[in-house]
């Protein structure tokens, strides 16, 4: 099991997932309002994962919608952002930082509708070797660090904001910076011995040692901090403000569709990403 982590709460922040937004909506929609309903995500792990995932999901959301659900990879965390705000998607699920930037690129036109549970207390943390001789944070400097993607908030905005609280400035103070460009390829790089250490979603940190896919006794936590577009026809925006009133909590079991994942979701809005 990974180490348990004590995470202060003035550190907390919310991520978004504008995707599940429609869990709620109450029965199928007229299937002349939209035909397909295309639907993206930050590529925060590998495309094979991410669709592997949403699949079960896609055929949820099909059922109730009544509309066929596309689901449309992306290469990047900006593509994702340009994807939606350029009308080639219609709901996309991204971190708290691609959502503020989503939210300036449209002009505002980005509806924050739903996170998950557990953004509400969501948490970063920092990887590296057994025998790395890092305990601390200060312990990185002159060492080499990955973060994930440039527009990642827990793989990378919170991460650098926590070093530069501690007076550690990672561009000046560290041997090399670079970034993976997703938590699963973060923690390839420090298990792979290419960098000393690694930030990243820890979320992510412990599926990877649930399912054995990485060898906490090798890699291990040695510090962690708790850290839709407008042009939808109206009858969906309609009913999706009626389903946040109506709904405090979404759950949905993707046990009956062969993935043993529980998704539960609450409203959100503009005063989460404050």
């Amino acid at each position: 099991m990974s180490s348990p982590c004590v995470c202060p709460r003035r550190q907390t922040f919310a991520a978004l997932g504008v995707l599940a937004l429609w869990l709620g909506a109450g029965g199928p929609l007229p299937a002349s309002a939209q035909q397909v309903l295309r639907v993206t995500a930050i590529p925060d792990e590998s495309a094979t994962e991410l669709a592997r995932k949403f699949a079960p999901l896609g055929r949820y959301l099909e059922s109730r919608l009544g509309v066929q659900v596309q689901w449309t990879p992306v290469n990047d965390y900006a593509a994702a952002v340009e994807a939606l705000v350029n009308d080639k998607v219609d709901l996309a699920w991204f971190g708290g930082f691609t959502f503020v930037q989503a939210s300036v690129r449209s002009g505002g036109q980005v509806i924050p509708l739903v996170q998950r549970a557990e953004d509400q207390s969501f948490r970063s943390v920092f990887i590296t070797g057994a025998s790395s001789g890092i305990h601390a944070l200060a312990d990185l400097k002159a060492h080499t660090l990955s973060f994930g993607s440039q527009s990642s908030t827990s793989g990378h905005l919170m991460p650098r904001s926590f070093l530069l609280r501690a007076g550690i400035d990672p561009d000046r103070d560290l041997r090399r910076v670079s970034f993976s460009g997703a938590h699963d390829a973060t923690i390839a790089a420090v298990a792979g011995g290419k960098v000393d250490a690694g930030a990243l979603n820890v979320s992510v940190w412990d599926k990877f040692v649930a399912e054995h896919k990485v060898d906490p006794a090798q890699v291990k936590v040695w510090s962690c901090f708790a850290t839709v577009g407008d042009h939808l026809p109206e009858d969906y925006k309609q009913r999706l403000e009626a389903w946040k009133i109506r709904s405090p909590v979404v759950k949905f079991n993707a046990a009956q569709a062969g993935v043993a994942w529980t998704l539960q979701l609450k409203p959100a809005n503009h005063k989460s990403f404050a």
